[in-house]
């Protein structure tokens, strides 16, 4: 994580804890799964990576700054050249209002960043990629920090131990990441979610 925008320097970051969000027993709240299911939006993967990470990088409101620099964006744009950075993005008649990148290793997915132009748009990019990660069976979706806006989805910290353990058993996995999922799959592969309120 960078410092601000303007420097070009990163620092690496160990948590104590993981933020985890649970694929397998991920929780859908009911309201934004109505709304997910209007089809209002047309969320594709992959398509404008670029765009998805420096949507990401502008400053936030809450505080005014950004962890994401230069050397980070282009450090993640050269993951996705080779492979491994993936960008779920949400449309709005054509235009991007929302999505989320990470990285993909083996049967694990490293959430990196999210942003919304519009209300929970970023929250229904989410829904999409848990859609994807439960349709290929990966193991785990790694938030890396807290974040109190996550709980609602079941998300919860464990130590750097048992991270470790997860870890090393879920990387080895052989997980395909799709290029594209059809919208109504995604729904079907939700709906087999229990965990709803």
């Amino acid at each position: 994580m960078a410092e601000n925008a303007i420097t070009n320097k990163i620092n690496f970051y160990k948590p104590e804890k993981r933020f985890i969000i649970p694929i397998k027993n991920f929780h859908i709240p009911k309201k934004l799964f109505s709304e997910y299911k209007k089809n209002k939006y047309n969320f594709l993967i992959n398509k404008k990576f670029s765009e998805v990470i420096n949507h990401c990088a502008k400053k936030r409101v809450q505080d005014n700054n950004t962890w994401i620099n230069k050397t980070i964006i282009n450090s993640y744009t050269q993951l996705f050249n080779y492979g491994f950075a993936k960008s779920i993005e949400c449309y709005e008649n054509e235009k991007l209002v929302g999505g989320l990148y990470g990285v993909h290793l083996g049967g694990c997915f490293f959430g990196e960043s999210m942003f919304s132009i519009k209300k929970n748009t970023s929250k229904l990019a989410l829904l999409f990629l848990v859609s994807i990660l439960k349709k290929e069976n990966f193991f785990l979706l790694d938030s890396q920090f807290f974040n109190k806006h996550l709980l609602q989805f079941g998300a919860y910290e464990i130590t750097d131990t048992k991270y470790q353990e997860i870890l090393k058993s879920s990387v080895n996995k052989k997980c395909c990441f799709p290029s594209y999922l059809n919208f109504q799959k995604s729904i079907s592969v939700l709906q087999l979610t229990n965990h709803k309120s």
